[in-house]
């Protein structure tokens, strides 16, 4: 009787500290996703922290040029923003590589992946640093203003659909104390386009519940049966905004992984690099940004 009292009260034991272990990640989360636990800083805090972690690339001459703002997945900035940094400056563009981890100390594995599970820096925290990072563009002589692009991969592309989304609702981003200085108070003027590889569209997305009304368009590049950012999300929310009237275009790649514009993989991860995809994909963006901000064409015209 005693042992079998133990070993129910072991049971009982590990069971609630298992429950108290789900609840603390779902009121992390729950806390994380309604702002109550995040940090507000000024702009110009944000920037001090960023700035010197940008990655700029230009082509040859003084410009002013189309520019391009790149965000990278949850586990920070990797070979994939270069890869598609060098097919935009090929086409006269400029680039400039937004990371949101370095600064912050988010580089290790076991940080990154709070990330990437939702349970730190969450999309709609980002955001900030997407409108934070826009008007650092701004103030940059060669970047012309009236042409700006916003590609983001995985967490990334949620953070862009996040800016887009508080940016319509008249609202701010949560980790910002107000906006950044903006032409006419509009914190997403001059973005002419904005690409998105695989982003998470799921249930802590508000840009997946509510939407946006600016007419940026968009294009959603996706992954086939992703297992990690079901791209079904994505492609809901891609067609209820285009029945609104908002030009919004998807792709769909098969038989690849999320993530297969990446070289660099966690060790024993499942995601697979696609040289022939990538090519496809980061061509696909080109055509498609050449087409919307610099009405050039497709890519090679």
């Amino acid at each position: 009787m005693g042992r079998r009292s133990g070993v129910s009260f072991w049971v009982w034991g590990v069971s609630a500290a298992g429950l108290l272990a789900v609840g603390g990640i779902a009121l992390n989360m729950l806390g994380r996703y309604s702002g109550l636990t995040v940090p507000r800083e000024d702009p110009a805090t944000v920037a001090a922290l960023l700035e010197p972690f940008l990655v700029e690339t230009r082509p040859a001459g003084a410009g002013p040029f189309p520019t391009a703002l790149l965000f990278s997945g949850c586990d920070g900035v990797r070979d994939n923003l270069a890869t598609w940094a060098e097919a935009l400056v090929a086409q006269g563009w400029a680039t400039i590589v937004v990371d949101s981890h370095t600064p912050r100390g988010f580089t290790s594995l076991q940080i990154w992946r709070l990330i990437c599970a939702g349970q730190l820096f969450q999309g709609a925290e980002r955001a900030g640093d997407v409108a934070v990072a826009i008007a650092l563009a701004r103030e940059r002589a060669y970047v012309d203003g009236d042409r700006l692009a916003l590609i983001g991969a995985s967490h990334g592309g949620w953070a862009i659909l996040e800016f887009l989304s508080v940016a319509d609702h008249g609202q701010r981003p949560m980790t910002l104390t107000r906006w950044p200085e903006a032409p006419a108070g509009r914190p997403q003027a001059g973005l002419g386009a904005t690409v998105l590889f695989y982003p998470y569209c799921g249930q802590l997305s508000r840009a997946a519940r509510r939407g946006w009304t600016s007419a940026i368009p968009t294009l959603f590049l996706l992954v086939q049966d992703d297992a990690i950012a079901d791209e079904e999300d994505c492609l809901a929310l891609a067609a209820r905004e285009a029945a609104r009237g908002l030009p919004i275009e998807t792709k769909v790649y098969p038989r690849v992984t999320h993530g297969f514009d990446q070289r660099a993989k966690a060790p024993l991860s499942t995601l697979g690099y696609d040289g022939a995809t990538t090519a496809t994909a980061v061509s696909d963006a080109v055509t498609f940004l050449l087409r919307e901000v610099t009405k050039a064409g497709p890519a090679g015209e």
